[in-house]
């Protein structure tokens, strides 16, 4: 059996009592030291988080629930690796967690974070070898120096390819490969709304429904410079400000409406994404950016004239089977188009916003806040 590490000292990242609401609430505290007994099914590893609230800290805490599988029939059944990180993605869920508004699901790490890129530093998995370059998803703890997650989660690392940009990928690019085609069913020649169009699920969502065939993508923004941004990725963008996305989106598609909506915004949209779907049109849910109950008496006769298909989802609530398989699935079928551009081709742009070391976390967090990236932010661990 691989050795496990143990730790007697150990430090977290904690909230203070009443915040998480700002960066600045995050300090360096003491946190129980994880323990492990024969049938919990529990993976101990270690992890450094550093961030930047008074100073650089670090702690060290990490546990991955593998469920109805005992501690020994984990390694047995070849389920799980120890990765040392190299960088690790942000997303606004990261936000929402330090807040305290988003749901983990059971048994998920409190340490923050769902993607990264690294080494294998240990093995369970006889498909991987110690010192592979490889990157993936998690249900939490990448912002750490260490992680473990099942083998099917995590994908070999072309050598062309940064830790930068294999950690951009993961949630973006399967989050928006997952509405698109398992989920909407995207078909070549149809149309695609796609609200949030700047940030990092609306880009990857644009460029794939481009690359797979979509006749017309639509992106909403709210500045005119990134509805240059979004047309230099293939897509025709609307400033939802200062117009009526409903009505350029009647105009645009000479008042038949899109095939497919991707939205994140959710209270504020509702009526208008009805309005803007074409008979037999779906809709995926993403997100509750303006919140999570309509204003307006919801109108059902639209949903029934039009035969509208309306379906929420979360990646992180997925199983780790469901992501392991979507991984495998967008490896296969689009990450040749993700990367070519990384070793001189044409393909679709990973386009990064700005890179920190992750001793500025906080910095890293005000700037997705405040609405400032387009495209990813992502984090480094040491030089890269």
């Amino acid at each position: 059996m691989p050795h496990m590490h143990a730790f007697s000292d150990l430090r977290a990242i904690l909230v203070k009592e009443g915040g998480g609401e700002k960066a600045q609430d995050l300090y360096l505290g003491e946190a129980e030291r994880p323990t492990l007994k024969e049938g919990d099914g529990r993976v101990i590893v270690k992890v450094r988080y550093s961030i930047r609230a008074q100073r650089a800290v670090w702690a060290e805490r990490a546990v991955l629930r593998c469920p109805k599988l005992t501690f020994t029939s984990i390694f047995r059944l070849r389920l799980c690796a120890l990765h040392q990180i190299k960088a690790f993605g942000l997303n606004r869920m990261d936000i929402m967690q330090r807040q305290g508004k988003y749901p983990l699901p059971p048994g998920t790490s409190p340490i923050i974070g769902v993607e990264f890129s690294g080494t294998i530093s240990e093995v369970g998995s006889s498909s991987f070898k110690v010192g592979e370059a490889v990157f993936g998803l998690a249900t939490g703890g990448a912002y750490a120096e260490y992680i473990s997650v099942p083998a099917s989660m995590v994908v070999h690392k072309p050598e062309h390819v940064s830790w930068v940009q294999a950690a951009a990928v993961p949630e973006n690019w399967l989050t928006a490969h997952q509405a698109l085609f398992k989920i909407a069913e995207m078909q070549p020649g149809q149309s695609v709304l796609v609200h949030a169009g700047a940030s990092g699920v609306g880009l990857a969502a644009i460029q794939l429904a481009k690359a797979f065939g979509a006749e017309l993508v639509i992106a909403t923004v709210g500045t005119d410079d990134k509805v240059k941004f979004v047309e230099q990725h293939g897509a025709k963008g609307i400033n939802y400000k200062t117009q009526n996305f409903a009505d350029e989106v009647a105009k645009l598609t000479s008042n038949q409406g899109v095939n497919v909506v991707i939205d994140f915004v959710g209270q504020s949209y509702w009526a208008k994404n009805l309005q803007s779907l074409a008979r037999d049109g779906r809709m995926v849910l993403l997100g509750l950016l303006s919140g999570a109950k309509t204003q307006d008496p919801l109108d059902l006769s639209l949903l029934l004239y039009k035969r509208l298909r309306i379906e929420g989802t979360t990646l992180r609530s997925r199983s780790l089977e469901y992501q392991g398989e979507l991984l495998q699935e967008f490896s296969s079928k689009a990450l040749d188009k993700v990367f070519a551009k990384c070793a001189g081709g044409d393909g679709l742009d990973l386009v990064i916003h700005k890179v920190y070391d992750w001793k500025d976390i906080v910095d890293a967090h005000l700037e997705m806040e405040q609405a400032k990236n387009t495209g990813k932010i992502v984090m480094t661990i040491g030089d890269v």
